[in-house]
């Protein structure tokens, strides 16, 4: 089932007024997608539109306090921290009224509130205020990732960036990227058996990758010979998408000058990296697992991040998912259930995709955490680290 077309929103968030919060925040704008595309209010929790100024101000310092705590809110909490007077009775009234429209519940007796999925993304997608990157965040990531006083293949540069993000989020970082963004440095054919050819390419990294195709019974050698020399020779520095737009564009060219078999086994060898699934053709990124373990706190919470290491590693899902994000501008963010991948270890996905020198999106690359983390801090951070890696390449 093709992953559905993501709705992008923009969004201009203003500083916060956090009470209990005085740093300086300036204001961010950003292209949110929503996937799958709805509404903003929809049928899910009730009666979301009707909210008042005052339910909104409460709901938002409660979901506020709960992603820097990680523990239930109490209207007693919320009076203090609002701007204006309100008693911790008036207060409880409204909650009351916000968890019989879905947005909170109390997670045992006698507890105070924290949001439900629903009530997260109505937060993310309506009240949140995002910061902008600080400075110190900034510098770390341009000079770890935008450093340009060394050479370095595009796959560490990549492994930076996840390493970083990581880092700086606590949580785990992620990156997806084509294979084979090398530039080729050897391009060889081999006869294995009648019918059969081993097509092997070397990049300039060093990374080697081969497939098996299928050529007609009989060929003497010097076919091989001639199609491997022919690639090797035209192509070297090329990247592996650069030689297929060649193929695509310069058919009548490649038969000048090869004969018809020697073209058509050329033609075959590189059309077969353009026909591998999604999941073989990509390649994922992930660092710093371990900060997904920090905050469990129970053997239930870790048996729902033990099972998101699984689906990690066997990464078709992840990657489907992930390619979702390579449809259109903007930061993706997805919450708990509402992707199958997170509906069992309670995770949150935000990600951004970066760009080659063509404007092409060619990746993504984001953070995996607790679906209690800080959205308004993260949301910029990968944006802003997608933005650096895409100047790298341009």
């Amino acid at each position: 089932m093709p992953a559905p077309n993501p709705q992008i929103l923009w969004f201009a968030f203003s500083p916060p007024s956090s009470t209990h919060d005085n740093r300086p925040v300036t204001s961010y704008i950003i292209p949110m997608s929503i996937i799958p595309p709805r509404p903003l209010f929809d049928d899910r929790p009730s009666g979301l539109a009707d909210l008042d100024q005052r339910s909104r101000n409460i709901f938002r310092r409660l979901v506020d306090t709960y992603l820097e705590t990680g523990e239930p809110v109490g209207s007693r909490t919320i009076s203090r921290i609002l701007p204006a007077s309100l008693s911790s009775a008036s207060v409880r009234n409204v909650m009351m009224d916000l968890e019989d429209s879905g947005l909170i519940y109390s997670p045992h007796t006698s507890a105070g509130r924290v949001p439900t999925q629903a009530g997260l993304r109505f937060f993310v997608d309506a009240l949140m205020e995002v910061g902008a990157v600080t400075p110190d965040e900034r510098a770390r990531i341009d000079a770890e990732i935008a450093a340009s006083n060394r050479p370095r293949r595009l796959e560490d540069v990549l492994g930076e960036a996840s390493t970083l993000l990581s880092g700086l989020s606590h949580c785990a970082g992620v990156v997806m990227s084509p294979k084979m963004n090398a530039r080729l440095k050897h391009i060889e054919f081999v006869n294995l058996a009648p019918g059969r050819a081993l097509v092997i390419l070397v990049g300039e990294d060093g990374a080697v990758e081969n497939r098996i195709i299928d050529v007609p019974p009989g060929l003497p050698p010097s076919t091989f010979t001639r199609a491997s020399n022919f690639l090797s020779t035209r192509f070297q520095g090329k990247t592996i998408a650069e030689v297929q737009l060649f193929m695509k564009l310069e058919m009548d060219t490649l038969r000048r000058e090869l004969d018809e078999v020697s073209a058509k086994i050329v033609q075959t060898g590189i059309a077969v990296w353009s026909g591998e699934s999604d999941a073989d053709s990509k390649t994922l990124i992930v660092r710093g697992q371990a900060n997904l373990l920090e905050n469990t706190k129970a053997f239930d919470e870790l048996e729902k991040i033990r099972k998101l290491f699984e689906d990690i590693e066997n990464k078709k899902e992840l990657v489907q998912l992930l390619g979702a994000a390579e449809g259109g501008e903007g930061v993706r963010i997805f919450i708990g259930s509402e992707n199958k991948l997170f509906s069992m270890s309670g995770s949150s996905l935000i990600v951004a995709p970066y760009k080659n020198s063509d404007e092409k999106i060619v990746g993504v690359l984001g953070i995996i955490g607790p679906t209690r983390m800080n959205y308004a801090r993260i949301i910029p951070m990968v944006d802003y680290t997608a933005k650096v890696v895409s100047r790298l390449l341009t």
